[in-house]
């Protein structure tokens, strides 16, 4: 499983990348599996280190939102353990269901997801009141184990997700949301990545330099979403749900 210098330079560039994306809507890792699978290395492989590289994006992001004030403790003190346990139990079930089975059904989730993001109206998000607090705490540990579950079983458009589900069931603006995701997203990946090492199936030399640019990329998305705010982090998400619906979809067709 060799992978060469310049495989792993062009590597980077795309983890770089990739980390500025996912810190603003999530979906990085639409830049980043294309381009280790281009290596030719197996798909558990290539899965696996992806989790390596990718849970530094993620941390990365989490520290710039906390540092701008955007992570609530008491959400993310219910929403991180369950993330994690949600991305174990998500694991162990792809190895008894195929991953393939779950694409029509994200395919049609991702479209509504477009749909609402294109023509909602009304009040900017964050305008709304949040829910009480034993209601929103209840959310949040829903949201986390669900989709942390989802992220752990198969995965595109996590991030997406996340965002839009604490966007619009906890009233956060997008921003905030972002911030709510990567609590979330960094536990799964967590998660994943422990599953994966144990199994033998990172490969740490091409992982770790993928993770600098992954981090570096993470902390440079976080600070554009904090400055550029909800019209930014909205386009985005936007953007990112269109790829991943044209992916999922040549996916489905070609299977």
């Amino acid at each position: 499983m060799e992978v060469t210098l310049l495989e792993i330079i062009l590597l980077c560039v795309a983890a770089l990348t990739a980390g500025v994306v996912d810190a603003i809507a999530g979906g990085g890792g639409l830049l980043t599996l294309p381009a280790l699978m281009a290596t030719g290395l197996p798909p558990h492989v290539v899965l696996g280190t992806n989790k390596g590289q990718s849970v530094f994006g993620a941390l990365a992001a989490l520290v710039r939102f906390y540092r701008a004030g955007m992570v609530r403790g008491e959400l993310a003190a219910v929403t991180f353990p369950l993330g994690l346990a949600g991305s174990f139990v998500g694991a162990g079930l792809v190895l008894l269901v195929r991953p393939e089975v779950l694409k029509p059904l994200v395919l049609t989730l991702l479209v509504i997801v477009a749909a609402f993001l294109a023509f909602r109206r009304g009040p900017p998000p964050g305008e709304r009141p949040e829910p009480p607090r034993n209601r929103m705490l209840t959310l949040g540990a829903v949201i986390a184990l669900l989709i942390g579950t989802y992220d752990g079983f198969f995965g595109p458009g996590t991030g997406t997700f996340l965002i839009i589900s604490f966007s619009g069931l906890l009233g956060h603006s997008m921003t905030r949301a972002s911030a709510d995701a990567k609590v979330v997203n960094f536990a799964s990946n967590l998660a994943a990545v422990a599953l994966f090492w144990y199994r033998g199936l990172v490969l740490w030399h091409v992982a770790l330099p993928m993770a600098a640019a992954q981090f570096t990329g993470g902390w440079i998305g976080a600070h554009l979403a904090v400055r550029g705010g909800d019209k930014l982090v909205r386009r985005v998400v936007l953007l990112v749900v269109v790829a991943l619906v044209l992916k999922l979809g040549r996916d489905v067709l070609a299977g």
